[in-house]
């Protein structure tokens, strides 16, 4: 009976336990999403979002501006996609959206029946629904801005300095230095020619009747190949610097990897207890394994950086330190456990010890040793993105400079997609690699 007794207060006991951690781990929980909610200011965060930039952010990554510029020093008047010299229409071309009434008048047709006026120093914005909108240049007051209505919508910001309109049909800016249109078109403008090119404007249907007619457009070279070397020296989307940047991104992942692997496998022998009988070597090369996989990649890649300058290569070594750490703790781990029964065979056959690491110990691994390897080059690709970033090479190179601008959010888009097809090409070569070297060496075992 004594027995039962405590049998069943120990049972109670036990069941009151469960119920207190059911409570409780909840209720920690709860308490911590709550000091994150305060701690971080999460109230807040509705009234430090710019709305207005994100829409902007958000049109620019699928579309392009036109830009009309008025230099109110000059009175010179230019139209730009984005505007870049590189896409700049030729002296007295323009859109058909743009008519230059005289020397000093230009008149923009906006989407939605809007219009803008550009008159000497004056600017005069029609916005249906709302009315005439007009801001005049004054080297004494500044700018001086006239609205139909005694307040001042939210979509108008202005100053003495400068104005800023921003509808669904484009954008006006306006300062001392110069009057801006901004028209807003769907799609990557210019993404295969510029508009320097002979083949710029013209249709699929229209490049493929150049590309078989013996009429050559450029002297000295077939229209094919015109084409073609106009599209890969794109000066604005720079084709060949873009498809050069992912080789570069790639290579840096390649070498990290594939390095750190050739130099964690034989430290991986002096790190495995049945393979290293000194624990103070052991104990060393592990610790130094812990070192060098404890500080991330980003920080070797700036310590390098410093060192030896900027550049993929200073990336690939940033990539080949780190993974050292991590390969050499996989192998010594894949080590531990082989299994003592194929080396011993492989020993009976007379055969000398790096002969029984080959044939004994090496097949046994070579499966955790590619599929780690493989894994590893697949991630490290997204890595070397973000190292280029630091060390100036590679895609992410790129990426960070459009970012930097916030210019040309279109070119952002471009570089984002690129990466996510080079990091999908990545994995489906990985996966197909890892399937066809495993089960090869499965099968020859």
């Amino acid at each position: 009976m004594t027995m039962a007794r405590d049998a069943g207060f120990d049972a109670s006991g036990f069941f009151r336990r469960k119920k207190l951690m059911a409570f409780t781990v909840p209720a920690v929980i709860l308490v911590y999403f709550v000091y994150i909610f305060f701690a971080f200011d999460i109230p807040g965060l509705a009234d430090r979002a710019r709305m207005d930039n994100a829409r902007i952010l958000v049109a620019d990554s699928y579309s392009y501006k036109t830009h009309v510029t008025r230099d109110n020093r000059s009175g010179t008047v230019t139209v730009a996609v984005e505007g870049e010299n590189k896409g700049t229409w030729p002296q007295g071309t323009s859109p058909d959206w743009v008519t230059f009434e005289s020397e000093n008048r230009t008149r923009v047709q906006l989407k939605h029946g809007q219009e803008v006026l550009i008159d000497a120093n004056t600017m005069r914005y029609d916005v249906p629904g709302y009315g005439l909108i007009s801001a005049q240049v004054s080297h004494r007051e500044g700018v001086v801005l006239e609205l139909p209505t005694d307040t001042v919508p939210d979509w108008i910001s202005a100053s003495t300095a400068r104005v800023d309109i921003t509808t669904d049909a484009g954008r006006v800016t306006l300062t001392r230095a110069r009057t801006e249109v901004m028209r807003y078109q769907f799609g990557w403008e210019l993404f295969w020619f510029t508009l320097d090119s002979p083949f710029s404007g013209k249709s699929f249907g229209e490049l493929v009747g150049l590309a078989v007619s013996g009429d050559r457009v450029v002297e000295g070279k077939s229209n094919l190949a015109a084409i073609i070397h106009d599209i890969w020296n794109n000066r604005m989307w720079q084709h060949k610097d873009v498809l050069g940047a992912i080789f570069e991104t790639i290579l840096m992942a390649f070498l990290g990897t594939m390095g750190a692997g050739i130099v964690a496998l034989p430290l991986a022998f002096a790190a495995a207890r049945n393979f290293s009988p000194f624990m103070a070597v052991r104990a060393v090369v592990r610790r130094l394994f812990d070192f060098v996989r404890g500080v991330d990649a980003l920080i070797w890649t700036i310590i390098l950086a410093r060192a030896f300058g900027p550049g993929p290569l200073t990336g690939a070594l940033a990539i080949l330190i780190t993974d050292t750490g991590t390969f050499g703790k996989l192998f010594s781990e894949a080590l531990e456990n082989v299994d003592k029964r194929e080396i011993e065979g492989v020993q009976s056959t007379g055969a000398k010890p790096l002969q029984r690491y080959r044939f004994g110990v090496i097949p046994q691994i070579t499966p955790v040793l590619l599929s780690q390897l493989l894994y590893y080059l697949e991630s490290n690709t997204r890595s070397a993105t973000v190292i280029g970033a630091i060390t100036g090479g590679g895609i992410g190179l790129l990426l960070t400079q459009a970012m930097i601008t916030q210019k040309d959010w279109e070119e952002v888009s471009y570089y984002i997609i690129l990466i996510l097809i080079m990091v999908m090409a990545m994995d489906s070569v990985s996966g197909w690699l890892r399937r066809r070297l495993i089960a090869s060496d499965d099968s020859g075992r």
